[in-house]
């Protein structure tokens, strides 16, 4: 009974999405409405987003990889915003952090197991600790006129093949001749007595960026992640580097790690055209307005779950879920191109988004 109201639950949020989507604004004539196709590709594991001709992006759940995510995504101008290592290394990026694939979602501490961090560099006793999340079945598909629908059911799995957390996510893609969205609603439901998010920075909403996009670094970097793994990284050609951040609260540059903000940008030139990655979070999710888990070096995360490090302490979440309970997130990956996005035009396309 309890997955049938799930999937009744899933059905009424695409219905009123679509509902949504027939009240806003129509386009002034046909050719400005560009059709996105949804195809599901079962033997690569894959399923890939077109919009026009063009590939937009894919939702990536071979077993090999330790999560699914989208990979790549490409602005409407042609050129790929995420970083190809390690599903596509390009010449010129860094190698650091590879369990940041694409754009994905997960967290670094439920239950004491880590889903962020796990990838194949770790050595098997460090593996042993973490978990993984596996695709249970995709939901439905549609491809519309002027957008295209992925539903997805996903299970959290732990190193004891336990499932603390299973996962139901709504995609919405839609394009136009200069912008991309894609629209993130996904659910999670506790399946053990008690399911703990504690507290840590390591989260959440994520999308590793492409070099453009990232800060000119002038010294050789350590990195070092939340298992004490440590990558040296040295200086790195810095041409067309020229990432810079903004946040809804008018800070900029690297400052805006661990703040909140309602909606946060991440902009460079590369081509001679602006590409401006903005990632929104809606009031209707935990902790809004979230912080922001940003880096100068590419990695570009919304946190609803973590206070602890940004705050040097001074607050702590550790949000718990009993058996049964759900709790949904809405957010939005705005990708623009061909000219810079003003604050103005950003605060107007996120209430559009919260309104929806």
């Amino acid at each position: 009974m309890v997955k049938i109201l799930r999937r009744y639950a899933m059905v009424a949020i695409l219905i009123l999405h679509l509902a949504c989507a027939f009240n806003k604004k129509q386009p002034q004539n046909e050719a400005e409405v560009i059709p996105v196709r949804v195809e599901l590709m079962p033997e690569m594991k894959k399923v890939n987003v077109t919009i026009g001709n063009a590939l937009f992006t894919s939702y990536m759940y071979a077993d090999t990889f330790e999560k699914p995510f989208l990979f790549p995504v490409v602005a409407a101008n042609g050129i790929t915003v995420t970083r190809g290592f390690p599903i596509s290394p390009q010449q010129g990026e860094g190698i650091d952090h590879p369990h940041h694939t694409g754009y994905w979602f997960n967290y670094g501490n439920v239950n004491g197991i880590d889903f962020w961090g796990n990838s194949k560099w770790l050595s098997a006793a460090e593996r042993a600790k973490c978990g993984i999340i596996r695709l249970k079945n995709i939901d439905s598909t549609a491809s519309l006129p002027d957008k295209g629908i992925l539903a997805v059911n996903q299970e959290w799995v732990g190193p004891d093949g336990s499932v603390p957390i299973t996962e139901h996510i709504l995609f919405v893609f839609q394009g136009g001749k200069d912008y991309r969205i894609i629209d993130h609603f996904t659910t999670l439901t506790a399946q053990l007595p008690e399911v703990t998010f504690a507290d840590t920075k390591e989260g959440a909403f994520a999308i590793r960026v492409a070099r453009f996009l990232e800060f000119p670094s002038t010294e050789p970097k350590i990195f070092i992640d939340d298992h004490g793994k440590a990558t040296k990284v040295p200086v790195m050609n810095n041409e067309g580097v020229n990432g810079n951040y903004l946040s809804s609260e008018g800070i900029e540059g690297a400052g805006v790690w661990g703040t909140r903000a309602r909606w946060m940008m991440l902009y460079g030139i590369s081509g001679g055209d602006t590409v401006s990655i903005v990632f929104m979070d809606h009031p209707s999710n935990l902790n809004y307005p979230t912080y922001w888990h940003a880096r100068d070096y590419g990695l570009f995360s919304a946190n609803p779950f973590g206070q602890k490090d940004f705050t040097q302490g001074k607050e702590e979440l550790n949000f718990k879920q009993k058996n049964g309970k759900s709790v949904t997130f809405r957010h939005r990956l705005y990708i623009k191109s061909g000219k810079s996005f003003t604050k103005v035009d950003i605060e107007k396309e996120w209430k559009e988004f919260c309104e929806e």
